[in-house]
């Protein structure tokens, strides 16, 4: 599997050289980014902006209000922490035209270190104003969120992640903002995912088929704007959700579901899966996963307990 990483710097030529006004702007990380594919391929258009992420936001709606495109590239926390009043100020208040790519995104960062976590750009770019929010689950949707995004006037906010994913939507897929997706049908429960983590839900899926659990899964690639009615319609029905992300439980997409529903009339009983409160830490993968509670066993252990189910799920190699 390519990691989504590579997917992403690979896309970035490729717009390059279909939209001559499409430029990268990094934060001195571009070969950890990938942006730095960018740079060989159309150097003239690559602007290494240093560690200064502040300056880089307003160099980027700089050249948004001349025509250009401006996408830019870093680590999610630096932009949704260090860079945070720019993007407010500079881009959402003025609609500027700027593409925000939080790379190396979520809980699989450990290695890299804790203070390089962030678990909250979800709820901080919620609650943004005119700010478009993507997580794509896959390196298909993601190439699908860019093509989208290079043609659309306005700010728009992309979550990515470092690693390899797996394949969750199908060849061919088409973005269309605000839509939600069943990838799987069942009748028990209804699990509800985001980026990265709706692969797991899969596997979560399958484990729990194993033990008599009929299982959906909705998968929620843009967090603003989202199909309400749409997300409504996919979990009517079912009287557990649960809800799974590697963000706090605050703001993301546990949030946004739960607003959702209650929005709409009596909600059905609602569990949010994802960090509770606290930071996250130097470590590995999938120790972070399980400790968190995002592991597909983990998910599956707790689904089970929640409807009182008392076999354990069988686990997939």
């Amino acid at each position: 599997m390519k990691a989504m990483r590579d997917a992403w710097g690979e896309k970035l030529v490729e717009l390059g050289s279909s939209n001559p006004r499409t430029v990268v702007l990094d934060g001195d990380l571009a070969n950890s980014t990938k942006a730095d594919m960018f740079a060989r391929a159309h150097p003239d258009r690559f602007f290494q902006m240093g560690i200064a992420e502040q300056n880089l936001i307003g160099a980027a709606a700089g050249l948004a209000s001349l025509g250009y495109v401006p996408w830019t590239s870093s680590f999610t926390v630096f932009f949704t922490h260090r860079a945070i009043d720019p993007i407010r100020m500079l881009v959402a208040q003025s609609h500027a035209n700027v593409k925000i790519v939080g790379s190396y995104s979520g809980l699989l960062i450990g290695a890299v270190g804790k203070t390089h976590l962030d678990i909250q750009d979800l709820a901080i770019m919620r609650a943004m104003p005119d700010m478009t929010v993507l997580a794509p689950a896959d390196n298909t949707e993601l190439l699908a969120m860019m093509d989208w995004a290079n043609e659309v006037e306005g700010p728009v906010y992309l979550r990515i992640v470092r690693d390899p994913v797996p394949d969750v939507v199908k060849p061919g897929y088409t973005f269309v903002p605000g839509a939600v997706h069943e990838l799987r049908q069942g009748t028990d429960v209804v699990l509800v995912g985001t980026g990265p983590q709706t692969g797991r839900l899969l596997v979560v899926h399958d484990q729990l088929a194993s033990a008599g659990v009929s299982a959906a899964v909705v998968h929620v690639p843009c967090l603003k704007p989202v199909d309400a009615d749409g997300l409504r319609s996919l979990l009517a029905g079912h009287d557990l959700v649960v809800t799974a992300e590697e963000h706090t439980v605050y703001g993301g997409l546990g949030g946004l579901v739960a607003e959702t529903l209650t929005t709409g009339g009596p909600a059905p009983r609602i569990e949010r899966i994802g960090i509770n409160d606290t930071w996250g830490e130097s470590a590995p993968n999938d120790f972070m996963l399980d400790k968190y509670g995002l592991s597909a066993e983990r998910i599956s252990a707790r689904v089970m307990s929640s409807l009182g189910v008392s076999e354990e799920p069988c686990v997939s190699a």
